[in-house]
């Protein structure tokens, strides 16, 4: 039996920035996240493959994040027992900045 693993994220709205309108889903890593529109779950995603390539992880199991779409957004996700800090903005879903903390 296969073990199913959820993305976790602290917004109960969409996934990168909270909002509760829209009805935009995506699958990612595993998990179907609802997002308010295709910029958000496009931002989400890059934003996902970029800590995966900068750690070399496999998968990420949880991110929180906080900040906006102007000032940017502060983060931490987790993949097992390793876990690291981050900043990132974006533009129409392209990360524009990207630093780990």
């Amino acid at each position: 039996m296969r073990e199913v693993i959820c993305l976790k994220v602290n917004y109960e709205g969409c996934a990168l920035c909270d909002a509760t309108w829209g009805s935009y889903y995506r699958t990612l890593e595993g998990s179907k996240l609802f997002f308010c529109c295709s910029i958000c779950a496009d931002a989400f995603e890059n934003m996902i493959r970029r800590v995966r390539e900068e750690k070399a992880w496999n998968r990420v199991d949880a991110v929180e994040i906080s900040g906006n779409y102007s000032m940017g957004r502060t983060c931490s996700a987790t993949s097992g027992s390793d876990e690291v800090r981050y900043f990132f903005k974006h533009e129409n879903g392209t990360i524009t900045e990207f630093k780990i903390l």
